[in-house]
């Protein structure tokens, strides 16, 4: 039962003072039987209110207006979680049972909602592969694992290599990305076999044996299995999520788990970064925000001509989404 302590600052820099900035956060981790919040505080400029409330997906979210003309914007999220391991699936129903199932579940709430794909031009391509994958007799939960490591075989972890123009077709021919871009592309070949399969974001925590994006924001697949429910996959690391990740949201793509977005009126030019720290729960206290920012700094790119690689595009998009209102 590891207990992990995670800080994770957005911080927003305007050239002149706005104000009426307007926003919703994503930054409680989510809490059931295989995961608790001990403790979670979350610091903003100005101190606004926060009200909460829960999302279409089971997500807890916040919303505060910081009305004053500022420069800087901070959201300071520190909690400690402690996580369960999950039993995997005993998979002992039949195959065809399985199937049947899923096949019966496909028009209903919520599943339809994790079955619709994305446009994707490759999938004529794709389609043929997942088939291949998936031998005759193999269960969902069986085929599932195989897709996680297709991904994880034929795609290249490679920070920068992509943009933020970048599509699953163009992941799909360079065969090369990170979390995010592998996550979206399990969950197609998930979905073209019927299996219902929802987007997660968290954090991965460290390990002795090191992993793809410990210590920081990750992202990775869920998938519905008949009988056990949903069973995380991170096809970036090629294993099944579970005590060492820390869910913070679910949905169906990226856009619905940001753990930050809003409007505000003001300058159009502004400067974004984005830090997280993760450790065990024994571990020392937490850096200050100065030597957090230090070590781990994402800033964004002030003009929107600027390039900006998948990872800066990740904690762009997914960590923070803020609009101008003029």
């Amino acid at each position: 039962m590891p207990e992990f302590k995670i800080q994770h600052i957005t911080k927003y820099s305007y050239d002149t003072p706005v104000r009426d900035s307007a926003n919703k956060i994503i930054l409680y981790p989510i809490v059931d039987i295989y995961q608790e919040v001990l403790k979670q505080d979350i610091m903003i400029t100005g101190n606004p209110q926060i009200d909460t409330y829960v999302d279409y997906y089971g997500n807890e979210v916040g919303s505060f207006t910081y009305s004053e003309p500022h420069n800087l914007l901070v959201i300071n999220s520190q909690v400690s979680v402690s996580t369960h391991p999950r039993p995997l699936p005993t998979d002992e129903i039949a195959s065809a049972i399985q199937w049947n199932e899923l096949d019966s579940i496909k028009y209903i709430v919520p599943y339809i909602d994790f079955l619709k794909q994305e446009y994707f031009e490759g999938l004529s391509e794709l389609a043929p592969i997942v088939e291949n994958e998936r031998k005759t007799d193999d269960t969902p939960y069986q085929a599932a694992l195989k897709f996680t490591e297709y991904v994880y075989k034929n795609f290249e972890y490679i920070k920068g290599v992509t943009t933020v123009e970048t599509t699953l077709d163009e992941i799909w021919k360079i065969k090369s990305g990170v979390c995010q871009d592998f996550a979206h592309l399990l969950m197609v070949m998930l979905r073209l076999v019927g299996i219902p399969a929802r987007y997660v974001s968290g954090y991965i925590c460290p390990r002795r044996d090191g992993m793809r994006g410990e210590g920081a924001t990750h992202a990775w697949a869920e998938a519905y299995l008949p009988g056990y429910g949903w069973l995380g996959l991170d096809p970036t690391n090629n294993c099944v999520a579970n005590e060492m990740h820390v869910r913070l949201a679910v949905g169906r793509n990226f856009s619905d788990c940001s753990p930050v977005k809003g409007v505000y009126k003001g300058s159009a030019r502004h400067k974004l970064e984005v830090s997280v720290s993760v450790g065990y729960q024994e571990d020392d206290n937490l850096p200050d925000e100065e030597e957090l920012f230090e070590v781990a700094s994402f800033p964004v790119a002030e003009t929107k001509s600027a390039p900006r690689n998948s990872y800066e595009r990740y904690m762009e998009i997914i960590q923070q989404q803020q609009q101008q209102q003029q």
